[in-house]
């Protein structure tokens, strides 16, 4: 298998990978979508913060951001509080409720994640988990994009 191969049987298998972590998100949490969960893990990580850092931290549009924490605020997922530092800014924290349907559900995708990967030597765990965080931390084009063909006269 040559390079472009390779990067073809990547993007394909990256593409079953993410469909079938949405289909399982639903089993495990009807209510938890994937883009919710990943948005209360972070919360839980970060201890809170405002709806504009999440939307960048996971390079989505603030309106989508802002319709998700909504949607879990009404489902008693995460309140908004007054940052103590700029009252004119909410900082998005989990709730009682968030925190364990969020640690319910990381088991959950843990135990399915560890009897997928069972079988697997430590060897090849390690170096996995290595290649994701390193295919994970690219943070985008390290060169300008082509300049675009500019119109007729």
């Amino acid at each position: 298998m040559d390079a472009a191969e390779a990067v073809e049987t990547i993007q394909r298998e990256m593409t079953v990978f993410a469909r079938r972590a949405r289909a399982s998100a639903g089993r495990m949490h009807p209510e938890l979508s994937l883009v919710s969960y990943t948005l209360l893990g972070h919360l839980e990580t970060s201890g809170g913060c405002r709806a504009t850092d999440l939307a960048a931290h996971y390079a989505l549009d603030k309106s989508t951001v802002s319709r998700q924490v909504t949607a879990l605020e009404r489902s008693g997922l995460v309140e908004r509080h007054p940052d103590p530092e700029d009252h004119r800014v909410q900082v998005v924290m989990l709730t009682s409720e968030g925190r364990r349907i969020l640690a319910r559900v990381t088991e959950s995708r843990r135990a399915a994640f560890g009897e997928r990967l069972a079988d697997w030597p430590e060897e090849d765990l390690r170096r996995f988990a290595g290649y994701l965080e390193r295919y994970n931390a690219w943070s985008g084009p390290r060169t300008a994009p082509p300049p675009q063909p500019s119109p007729g006269p």
